[in-house]
This record gives C-alpha cells, sequence and structure tokens, in this order.
C-alpha cells in the first residue's frame, strides 16, 4: 500500500510539472508547426547522410553499397596520410584560412565601427548596399572578374600597368602573389556581410552610455574604443570561437574558380583534394575518410577555442 500511494504521488508530481508545459505547447501550437519543416530539413540533409560516414571505414565499391562493402577500419586513413598530396593540402588550407582570419576577421569590425560613425542616412544606407552586394555574387562570377581584371597577359590591370612602362605582375600565376590574391579577394567578398552582425550588436548598445560620455567631453574615438568595442566583446569573442572552428574547412568554389595549374602548389586544398579524388578518380573511401578527418578536427578546434575563451575572457558559446 505504501510503494501504491508513493507511486500514485509520484503520477501526479509529474502530471503537475507536465501540465504548463503541455497548456504552453497548446497555445503557442503554431510556433511548434513553424519548426517541422526546419526540424525536417536537418533531420534529412544533415543527419541521415551521415549513414555514408560509414564508407570511410570500408573497401567501398559503387556496385556493392556502403553495406556490402568490406570493412577495413582505419585503412583508408592510413593510405590518405601516405598520399603527399593530402599533407600538401592540409598546409594550403591551413596557411590559406590563417591568412583569411589574420585579415578578414578584424575587417568588418572596423567597418561596422566605421559606418556606425557615419550621420547621412541615404549615405549611409547607399554604402551598405555597395558593400553588402559582393556577398551575392557567385563565386563563377567573381572568378571571371578576378580572371578578366588580374590575368597575366590579357588582364586590365597588366595591360594598364604595361601601358604606363611598368612590368606585367603575375597576379594568378606567382604562388606568392597568388595567396595575396586569394586573401584579398576572399576578405572583399565577405567584408560588407560580416559587418551586420556587429551592427546588429552595436545597435543594441544603451544610447544614454553615449550621452554621458558626451557630458564627459568624450570624443567619438574615445566612445567608439571605450563603449562600443567592450560592449561587443561578446559578439567578437563568439564569432572568432566559430572562425576558429573552421580553419580546416574551405570551400570549393573560391579555390576551384582562381587557381590553375600553375600554382596547384599553394592551391590546392582539402576540398579540392576530396572533389579530384571522390569524383574524377572513383576513390569514394579516401575522399569520405579525408572529409571526416575534415569534420572531426574542426569539432576538436571549436571545443579548444570555446574552453580557451571561456578561461581567458569568460565569453563563451556554452
Amino acid at each position: 500500500m505504501a510503494l501504491q500511494n508513493q507511486y500514485t504521488s509520484g503520477q501526479r508530481s509529474f502530471r503537475q510539472k507536465l501540465a504548463p508545459k503541455l497548456i504552453y505547447i497548446r497555445n503557442h501550437y503554431f510556433l511548434y508547426l513553424m519548426l517541422v519543416f526546419p526540424v525536417a530539413y536537418y533531420i534529412l540533409f544533415h543527419y541521415v547522410p551521415m549513414y555514408g560516414i560509414g564508407i570511410a571505414f570500408r573497401d567501398y565499391s559503387i556496385f556493392t553499397g556502403a553495406r556490402a562493402s568490406t570493412w577495413t577500419g582505419f585503412l583508408n586513413f592510413s593510405k590518405i596520410f601516405a598520399i603527399a598530396e593530402f599533407s600538401r593540402a592540409i598546409r594550403n588550407t591551413l596557411v590559406l584560412n590563417v591568412l583569411t582570419l589574420v585579415f578578414g576577421f578584424p575587417a568588418p569590425i572596423i567597418l561596422a565601427l566605421m559606418l556606425n560613425e557615419i550621420r547621412a542616412g541615404l549615405y549611409k544606407k547607399l554604402s551598405q548596399t555597395i558593400l553588402y552586394l559582393p556577398h551575392f555574387l557567385s563565386w563563377v562570377i567573381i572568378g571571371g572578374l578576378v580572371t578578366t581584371l588580374f590575368a597575366t597577359t590579357s588582364g586590365l590591370i597588366n595591360k594598364g600597368l604595361t601601358s604606363i612602362g611598368l612590368p606585367a605582375v603575375p597576379w594568378l600565376s606567382d604562388n606568392g602573389w597568388w595567396i595575396f590574391m586569394y586573401v584579398f579577394v576572399t576578405v572583399w567578398q565577405g567584408i560588407g556581410w560580416g559587418a551586420i552582425v556587429y551592427l546588429s550588436a552595436i545597435t543594441g548598445i544603451d544610447q544614454e552610455m553615449y550621452e554621458a560620455a558626451k557630458v564627459d567631453g568624450c570624443s567619438r574615438f574615445k566612445m567608439m574604443t571605450k563603449i562600443t568595442l567592450p560592449s561587443i566583446r561578446t559578439t567578437i569573442v563568439i564569432m572568432l570561437i566559430l572562425r576558429v572552428g573552421g580553419m580546416m574547412s574551405i570551400g570549393f568554389e573560391k579555390p576551384q574558380m582562381l587557381k590553375n595549374v600553375m600554382v596547384n602548389e599553394v592551391g590546392d586544398v582539402i576540398s579540392t583534394f576530396i572533389y579530384r579524388y571522390g569524383i574524377e578518380n572513383n576513390k569514394f573511401a579516401i575522399s569520405t575518410a579525408g572529409g571526416l578527418l575534415q569534420s572531426v578536427i574542426n569539432f576538436a578546434l571549436v571545443m579548444t577555442a570555446n574552453s580557451l575563451s571561456r578561461k581567458i575572457s569568460d565569453e563563451s558559446i556554452w
């Protein structure tokens, strides 16, 4: 009897805790219905394809399928590390991403601070529109523009240089210049869009702090460094952690559209390596192993960056 009373009491307590949640869901059911499509999207296109990760541990054949292919364990990972091109791809990916982080991460912050100081409304909106526009251009279009402008012999820039007696610059055919162009174009394409996040954070700052600073005779530059930057520190840290977490990832379109055979030594990255081995050479198991390794390293980088940030500045994602 005592156990039955305890069980009944537990059921009653569970119902009392559950009832408010059920009432909330019933009153806001439309919000939960709106989540159906995003959840379905992630399940279908992000979680279901994870079944293909098993290819990295098998001697995969398109004729037998993933399930029927022979299990090989970590043999494909041993093979991929024995490929000299993969080591080169890792090096190039890290070099390009580190340079893009060094020059590309502060750029949107500086741009957001500059846009925030513009007082003419029409000029500010026009500037934002012009700066955001490159983000919406396909990398196929950007690659065509870069080739047209910076090609060694037929590019408009080099034609202009040679017309005034200066030597042509091998923008896209020299390793050093190609790295410079890749970083420059990447920063140019993303600086405007990246500034949106920081502008949103700036608009949430309490304006009374600026009013008090004006009364104390603070200059606009001091307000920027003493009020604006400290107020958006959390946003900066979060964005930095996310960027560090993608240090081993690099878009396929950017290097593929900009590189050529003359700069393969610095332009061949992990994404182009996976494409070449998986699609062109039909070595799906090796390319899957490379992609899985890339994801694992990125996950480790996110966890490490988040942990270090929490210890150093008490700011973190979780």
